[in-house]
């Protein structure tokens, strides 16, 4: 009976975590490209409505043999609360922000899917404060990717050490300045030249280098304590396995 039980489970988050990347890595940018050249960026809200929706789905199947519970639920509200208050409360140094370690370390003990949803979710709500525009479907995407990925590796148990620790803040802080490049070259007029990205990006190196050195920095400090925390709720009340 037990095993039968954990080949269910297994089984559901199989599932789960290829819904997952279906939606992160094939379906979620081609809505952005949608966005782009379809809607010419003007419908940059609906594009953030439909990308929460999108990563909703994946979350809401660890539901699909039990009911929901609040605690559940709350969990990715509270650290994307957290998040939205850590880019507040940096606002005086804009390349300077703990947003992507929190979402980074929510990845690491939840996985992909509340990874993912956590980013996106507090790209759309922070910027309620920073402002809302074309480019908040990127950063909701690019922060989203940055918390799926933070669930993978999240798995292997690599982030329990500074090394890795160190790598991931540091790729994370290229990665999302080379995807939010693309939206600036094609914010210009809507077309995508390899040699605008590369103006784009070699302008964005001291940016990026003071983002990569923010995530180490918040990752170092903030991983050990929240993710402690992190995974003793999640033993304790086994939400979001």
């Amino acid at each position: 009976m037990q095993k039968t039980s954990e080949k269910t489970s297994n089984r559901i988050i199989n599932k789960k975590f290829l819904v997952t990347s279906i939606i992160v890595l094939i379906v979620i940018p081609l809505c952005l490209v949608m966005g782009v050249t379809l809607w010419e960026d003007r419908r940059y809200n609906i594009l953030s409505l439909i990308i929460v929706l999108l990563a909703c789905i994946p979350f809401l199947m660890s539901f699909e043999r039990k009911k929901p519970k609040p605690r559940e639920i709350l969990i990715i509200a509270v650290m994307s609360a957290i998040a939205v208050a850590g880019r507040a409360a940096f606002v005086w140094a804009p390349a300077f922000k703990p947003i992507t370690a929190i979402v980074a370390i929510t990845g690491f003990a939840f996985g992909p899917s509340a990874g993912f949803l956590t980013g996106a979710t507090t790209a759309i709500a922070s910027n309620i404060f920073f402002g809302q525009g074309p480019w908040t479907p990127f950063q909701m995407f690019t922060w989203g990717l940055i918390g799926y990925i933070a669930g993978i590796v999240g798995k292997s148990g690599w982030m329990d050490h500074k090394i890795p620790l160190i790598l991931f803040g540091f790729f994370s802080g290229i990665l999302f300045s080379l995807i939010m490049d693309i939206w600036t070259v094609i914010s210009y007029d809507g077309e995508f030249t390899w040699r605008r990205y590369l103006a784009a990006a070699g302008t964005a190196i001291p940016y990026t280098a003071m983002y990569s050195i923010s995530n180490i920095v918040f990752l170092l400090i903030l991983a050990k304590p929240i993710g402690e925390k992190l995974t003793r709720i999640k033993i304790k009340y086994g939400i979001l396995e």
